[in-house]
């Protein structure tokens, strides 16, 4: 049985045949990544009442896109804060609410991880090269349309570094010896997090000092056992292992459910593989 992963959608202007209109849109990287690791992947647009799919859902991405409007934190917009959509950052964040009430594995990816901040009352850099103390955009954003790469540091012992590299975290702290295991990781984004939210924990960190990739704790034992997200673009490299473990964590659900519906089992079985 294949567990079912919403990733949340763009509405944006689009040309298509002969058609010039406005069009739920995601790239397919996306899509292709969840089939690829076991799901079924399903386009949430951005529209009044989506959170409802949380409930049909056994995981969920949340991807990227433009800017969250500064007021969900209260800031005023600076001068380079762009593409908001304040119907697409209500929906997500009332997708998430209802995702993470469900207990719903949850992976949210650059913008993904900014809502998951904000969500939990954390803010953002609108422009890093604003932001005092960092690099600015040159490690962050490469030329218009494309992904640069950098490094980025990962925590020992926490849920990314045991996803991103097992072997080297079986025995110590690394497979080096030292202290965080590393990575080089596909990027694109001008803005990052600026105060953490409350209940997330920072688990990566590009050599600026950029927070890369935050955890949700546990509050109880049980509790959101999946909710990661990161600065970078997975689904535009060559690991999939975070869409993995997304669909590994979501499979238990899509398992259980299926034991305790037998509607939805009978209806997976009739699905072909």
């Amino acid at each position: 049985m294949k567990p079912v992963i919403g990733l949340s959608a763009y509405a944006e202007p689009a040309r298509w045949a002969v058609w010039n209109s406005s069009a739920v849109l995601l790239p397919l990287a996306y899509a292709e990544q969840v089939a690829a690791a076991g799901g079924i992947p399903v386009l949430l647009p951005p529209v009044a009442g989506i959170e409802i799919a949380a409930g049909r859902l056994d995981g969920l991405v949340l991807t990227g896109g433009g800017d969250i409007d500064p007021a969900a934190y209260g800031a005023e917009p600076h001068p380079l804060t762009h593409r908001v959509s304040q119907g697409r950052d209500r929906a997500e964040l009332e997708l998430l609410t209802a995702s993470l009430s469900a207990g719903l594995p949850v992976l949210g990816i650059c913008r993904g991880l900014q809502i998951l901040n904000v969500a939990r009352g954390g803010t953002l850099h609108q422009h890093l090269p604003d932001a005092p103390g960092l690099d600015g955009l040159a490690a962050h954003t490469p030329a218009p349309g494309s992904y640069g790469s950098h490094p980025v540091r990962i925590s020992p012992g926490s849920k990314l570094a045991e996803i991103l590299a097992p072997a080297d975290t079986a025995d110590g702290p690394d497979a080096n010896g030292r202290g965080a295991l590393e990575r080089t990781v596909p990027t694109s984004h001008h803005q990052a997090i600026d105060r953490l939210g409350d209940g997330l924990r920072a688990t990566a960190w590009a050599a600026d000092g950029v927070i890369e990739a935050v955890e949700l704790d546990m509050v109880s034992p049980g509790q959101h056992p999946f909710v990661l997200a990161v600065q970078w673009h997975p689904e535009t490299g060559d690991d999939p292992s975070l869409f993995r473990a997304l669909i590994a964590a979501a499979s238990g659900r899509s398992a259980a459910a299926a034991r305790s519906s037998p509607h939805r089992l009978a209806h997976n079985l009739a699905t072909p593989t």
